[in-house]
């Protein structure tokens, strides 16, 4: 039986996915954002195009555990013709999250993200449902499921905040609500995200009819 604390911190963790970032490049340490060294080495390193969690030193401490004083490069960029949708599954953690879709004339603020080998070999093992693709110079988390379609479209993140966005946007509780209505309209929100961690998400989701 789950405390109090532990049920509010499961649901938020759910709720304010993609989390909070900084509004500009750092360096990643031990859960913390510190300032991006001008004489930054990136040897060894690897360019990650991040447009989800992992550019969030939340997750990252979630997901970087096991190396805590590896510091990590965080860059602040720009992806152009491509916008931040959500993808067609629920995460283990409850959480509907996103992936790439190719979008002309549109641009999607991202992260550019430089792990070591150690670090990337982490990283990978906490996206079971992504395939790691080319995005031009970089590479990316890709879903494997495919965009969630609502109402016929794509349905973009409303906390990336994309310049020349032509698709509809939601945030994380409402995708989850309309997730949750044709699937469990038995259940509350709250409930129904118990139930996808309990059988570690749900992949693929099915194509939703509207409402």
């Amino acid at each position: 039986m789950l405390d109090p604390a532990e049920r509010e911190a499961i649901l938020k963790r759910a709720l304010t996915y993609p989390y909070a970032t900084p509004e500009r490049s750092y360096l990643y340490r031990d859960g913390r954002a510190e300032e991006l060294p001008e004489d930054l080495d990136l040897e060894g390193r690897t360019a990650l195009v991040s447009y989800g969690a992992n550019a969030a030193p939340e997750a990252l401490a979630l997901k970087l555990a096991a190396l805590p004083d590896e510091p990590l490069p965080v860059v602040r960029s720009q992806l152009r013709d491509f916008d931040v949708v959500y993808s067609a599954h629920v995460s283990p953690y409850g959480a509907v999250p996103a992936t790439l879709l190719a979008s002309p004339g549109t641009i999607a603020p991202v992260f550019v993200i430089y792990p070591t080998a150690e670090q990337r070999a982490l990283l990978t093992t906490t996206e079971p449902n992504y395939d790691l693709v080319k995005i031009g110079e970089a590479e990316a988390y890709r879903s494997k499921h495919g965009c969630l379609e609502l109402d016929g479209s794509p349905v973009a993140l409303a906390a990336v905040r994309s310049s020349g966005r032509s698709l509809p946007e939601l945030d994380q509780p409402a995708v989850l609500e309309r997730v949750r209505a044709q699937l469990a309209p038995e259940l509350e929100l709250d409930d129904f995200i118990y139930a996808c961690i309990a059988r570690s998400g749900i992949k693929p989701l099915p194509r939703l009819t509207p409402l």
